[in-house]
């Protein structure tokens, strides 16, 4: 048995799957977790441009990469019931492009979603930053049960922006927030059950999602 299925028994987590026509997510082991961090160090952004919270494309190697490493091995050791992150890898043709997270707290009460991600400068703008979105969104809404995701951006991450606004989701506000010193716009967007049915789609397949929503204390509900 590989150490991903030996995993898989103790922590679902590993044993998770979304794979569309285009690319596959699945949860970071070492040698994904290896690949994620020296991707990033590789640059996800013009350096003239910030479209992250977190400065943590801001750090030099090798302290760049030891955070994401130490990031994405916290989140194994620290997800629970109710307050979890699913901090995805995104593959296309066996090679480690980027990532998807999916956030939640308070789970069990709010059936609630977040997303964030982010690819590789050499893999933009080849529609990738859709497709990942998609296939997160199915996993919350299909997989999970989820009843509502949201997301934002700064008012000026253009690529956010346009991937939100084509897959169906609503303005919710927009709020200041400090970047790099400073006060920017952050647009806020929600997406209801409602509003992701018409974008749903039939050629995303999910392994191994209930094992997971069980861990996160709630069962895929029927038709969902």
């Amino acid at each position: 048995m590989e150490l991903r299925q030996r995993l898989a028994e103790h922590l679902p987590m590993f044993g998770l799957e979304v794979r569309t026509p285009r690319l596959l997510l699945r949860y970071p082991d070492d040698e994904d977790a290896l690949a994620l961090a020296e991707l990033g160090a590789m640059g996800v952004h013009d350096p003239g441009t910030q479209p992250f919270s977190i400065l943590w494309t801001s750090v030099p190697p090798p302290h760049q990469q030891r955070n994401t490493l130490a990031f994405l091995w916290d989140q194994r050791s620290t997800a629970q019931r109710d307050d979890w992150h699913l901090p995805l890898v995104t593959v296309v043709d066996g090679e480690v492009v980027g990532t998807q997270g999916v956030l939640a707290s308070s789970w069990t009460v709010l059936r609630q979603v977040e997303t964030g991600s982010w690819l590789g400068r050499a893999h933009q703008g080849r529609g990738l930053g859709t497709e990942m979105r998609a296939a997160a969104l199915h996993l919350a809404f299909a997989g999970f049960g989820a009843v509502r995701a949201t997301t934002g951006a700064w008012h000026d991450n253009g690529a956010s922006l346009t991937v939100t606004r084509r897959l169906g989701y609503r303005p919710n506000g927009d709020r200041l927030a400090v970047r790099e010193g400073e006060a920017v716009v952050m647009e806020g967007f929600v997406m209801d059950r409602a509003d992701w049915e018409p974008h749903r789609r039939d050629d995303i397949e999910l392994v191994g999602a209930e094992a997971v929503a069980a861990l996160f204390g709630t069962e895929r509900p029927p038709g969902s």
